[in-house]
């Protein structure tokens, strides 16, 4: 047996080589991988999430090929390449391919020329047999005609009043006012009508001419022989006195003048108005009776005053640069031998007037044999309608000559002009995509041009 210091030292040493043994255990087990298991077992959660991730920005970016492709296919439908079509168009007398589109088929008309005649039907002034060539043949030969063109009632009055309110007649209107008398009661119905008896109508009729003057845009009437402006006088065609919101606004001495003042507006396109309505007097007119004995009647007596008046308007710098000038009659005669009532277009019931009797058999078709005034005819001379052309697949009236003005002016319709059903002007009427030689002028067509009102000269 060993002694106990020899077994001691043997303990000893067998306990530091316990200890040697555990240590290099534990090294080997490190290198064995057992605790990089642990540790590398989060490694792969990060490489697991790093690939997501990885993903997730690449989600965006593979579309990324896509906005090249728009970019390419941009010089196809840029707006920059349709663009400069509206510039180079700008300064042409022929507008743009845009205004063909649905909603940009209007011409950009600064100014309109309107000339009412008198008591002219159709054929008296525009057709084959009329007593007056310049209207019926030299004029058409400039512009175009819109042949199924109607008056709305009875009353050369009541056909202006309509032109520049979208108003119906009343008993006094229909027979042009003998004597003057306020509308009364003058309420006005839901439908904007002026309800009543009398010629004048309340402040709450809106007007043409209102509308015109609340956006900025001037507005004339030329009134032939007037003496003083704005006011009633006998024998006096003008119907801008029988608005209370014009006649007693502060602007109306200055708007509705003589007709000598028309000259000097024409000089430059600034002093031109937007609307001029321009007013022949009861000899120029063409009226159904003859102002005085021996003189003419009818659409012959408006020869002169065309041939003076209208030469002047195409020569001038607001024509030339966006102008339309409108010539009708109010109405076609109503009595003699064959008076024409017929109506066209929207036949209203008139508030203010009896209706008429309902014809004895349904017509078909947009011409009433009766509630209207007849049809006049409509010529219309502007850089935006081809020269000679006739227009005879659409009807009109004078509500939609409202309507169309107002819509040039980008304004609200009035009155009967709002009716759906109403037409207006539009390519078909606007037809200056078709280009016509124009019409040769004898000597004293070309004196009329530079001569123009008589009041030009040296212009």
């Amino acid at each position: 047996m060993p002694s106990p210091w020899a077994a001691a030292v043997a303990v000893m040493g067998m306990l530091t080589l316990g200890v040697l043994l555990g240590s290099a255990g534990s090294q080997i087990a490190q290198s064995a991988g057992i605790s990089s298991i642990v540790l590398e077992v989060p490694t792969p959660k990060p490489a697991a999430e790093e690939p997501l991730e990885a993903v997730a920005p690449e989600a965006p970016a593979a579309p990324e090929p896509t906005p090249p492709a728009t970019t390419s296919s941009l010089p196809i439908v840029t707006p920059a390449a349709e663009e400069p079509l509206p510039e180079a168009a700008a300064p042409e007398p022929t507008p743009p391919p845009e205004f063909f589109e649905e909603e940009e088929t209007l011409p950009p008309v600064k100014h309109v020329f309107l000339i009412v005649l008198g008591e002219n039907g159709f054929e008296e002034a525009f057709g084959p047999a009329s007593p007056a060539p310049y209207l019926a043949q030299t004029l058409p030969a400039r512009g175009e005609l819109l042949r199924n063109y109607y008056a709305v009632t009875k009353g050369a009055l009541a056909n202006q009043v309509a032109l520049l309110s979208g108003q119906g007649p009343t008993a006094e209107t229909a027979v042009d006012c003998p004597v003057y008398t306020d509308i009364v009661p003058g309420t006005l119905s839901l439908a904007g009508q002026v309800e009543g008896s009398g010629c004048g109508y309340p402040a709450e009729a809106a007007t043409l001419p209102g509308q015109l003057a609340e956006k900025g845009l001037e507005w004339k009437a030329y009134v032939e022989d007037r003496v003083a402006p704005c006011a009633h006088e006998e024998g006096s065609r003008d119907p801008v006195p029988y608005f209370h919101s014009l006649l007693d606004s502060p602007e109306c001495v200055r708007n509705d003048v003589s007709l000598e003042q028309l000259a000097p507006d024409l000089k430059a396109a600034k002093t031109t108005p937007a609307l001029s309505y321009i007013v022949p007097n009861i000899c120029h007119a063409g009226a159904e009776l003859p102002c005085e004995p021996g003189q003419p009647a009818g659409a012959l007596a408006a020869e002169e005053f065309l041939r003076r008046i209208v030469p002047a308007l195409e020569a001038s710098p607001a024509y030339g640069e966006g102008g339309l000038i409108a010539i009708t009659s109010a109405e076609a005669r109503q009595t003699g031998p064959a008076p024409d009532p017929s109506s066209c277009c929207v036949s209203p019931a008139y508030p203010n007037i009896p209706a008429e009797a309902a014809p004895p058999e349904v017509v078909s078709g947009p011409v009433k044999p009766s509630g209207g005034g007849g049809r006049v005819g409509l010529l219309l001379l502007s850089p935006f309608v081809a020269p000679g052309t006739v227009n005879e697949s659409a009807y009109f009236n004078h509500y939609s000559l409202l309507k169309s003005i107002e819509e040039l002016f980008e304004l609200e319709p009035l009155g009967y002009a709002s009716e759906v059903a109403l037409t207006a002007f539009e390519g078909s009427v606007y037809n200056y995509g078709a280009p016509a030689e124009p019409p040769p002028t004898t000597g004293n067509e070309a004196a009329e041009r530079r001569g123009g009102l008589g009041h030009r000269q040296g212009h």
